[in-house]
């Protein structure tokens, strides 16, 4: 893919905030695109739990595999994304999205098939919170990423023997998935950029299940044929990747991705939620305070934002 400099730190740097028409109410634009990230999180963890109920029938890949096919096919069909006209650029671009994608999934899923879901949340946003200190031109939200990096400590276990009593194999995975979350961020940002709609993200959710779908057929084989199997899978799918992506897409176009990153901290209580209510997995004291924390940061950071937005506007 071929890049240029100036094109490739923009997402990080100079993300703009969309102006809202005249006579609109300020803080409620704001406040649109937070909407967004927030109902796709929920969906995305909601979905991780309900595919971890999976696994046992294909296997962690095969769960990954299903996921980014049925995916892939609905926003295809829905999008019918245009394939001429698009520049070398573009499609570096959606390529390396896709790829990205796949990775994440198959490296998050790889991690909850060896450690709880809430310690493999909370593990992976360290890569989205890296990301909005590296990303951030104001010092306040280095201070909100510190405060919702004390959460996840906190979630941790407080360094007590929280994350060293977990698979050590499977918070490395935890850990890499969180980095190809931050690369994910930066790509979505780029790709909704070059593409109208969400024409880019049916192209890269198709390159990363044609990308990942050898490795789903030597872990399950024939599994992935079975009917029941293939329909929760389209479930995962639903709202693991196609609810959660669209969303997220439609609002980096508004949102500067070092805010969209400090979002993401709120994953961990996501998670906690859909483990509680669907793999019955319950909170300490411990763990509801770092939950507390993580909400606090992320609520800091969206009034930052719109504080920010505010006063410049025409």
């Amino acid at each position: 893919m071929t890049t240029s400099r100036s094109d490739a730190a923009a997402p990080l740097s100079s993300t703009p905030v969309a102006v809202p028409p005249p006579g609109a109410p300020r803080r409620r634009g704001a406040l649109g695109p937070v909407g967004l990230v927030l109902a796709g999180g929920v969906s995305v963890q909601f979905g991780a739990a309900l595919a971890v109920t999976l696994m046992p029938r294909t296997g962690a890949l095969g769960v990954v595999t299903l996921r980014l096919m049925a995916a892939a096919v609905v926003l295809l069909l829905v999008c019918r994304p245009r394939l001429r006209g698009h520049s070398r650029t573009d499609w570096g671009t959606v390529v390396v999205f896709g790829l990205t994608m796949a990775a994440m999934n198959g490296l998050f899923y790889q991690a909850v098939d060896r450690i709880p879901l809430g310690p493999a949340v909370t593990l992976e946003v360290l890569g989205p919170l890296a990301l909005s200190v590296l990303a951030s031109r104001r010092a306040v939200n280095a201070v909100w990423a510190g405060l919702a990096l004390g959460g996840v400590f906190l979630l941790g276990g407080g360094g007590g023997g929280g994350f060293g009593d977990l698979d050590p194999i499977g918070v490395a995975f935890a850990l890499a998935a969180g980095t190809m979350w931050a690369a994910y961020i930066i790509f979505s940002v780029r790709t909704g950029r070059r593409f109208p709609q969400a024409d880019g993200l049916a192209l890269a959710m198709a390159v990363g299940a044609l990308a990942f779908l050898p490795f789903g057929i030597v872990e399950s084989g024939t599994r992935l044929l079975d009917p029941v199997t293939v329909g929760l899978g389209a479930a995962v799918a639903l709202m693991s990747s196609v609810l959660p992506y669209t969303l997220e897409l439609l609002a980096l176009r508004r949102l500067p991705a070092s805010t969209f990153a400090i979002l993401m901290s709120l994953e961990p209580a996501l998670a906690a939620l859909a483990g509680f209510l669907i793999l019955h997995q319950t909170l300490s004291a411990l763990q509801a305070l770092a939950i507390a924390l993580v909400i606090a940061a992320s609520m800091g950071a969206v009034r930052t934002q719109v504080g920010r937005s505010a006063p410049g506007t025409p």
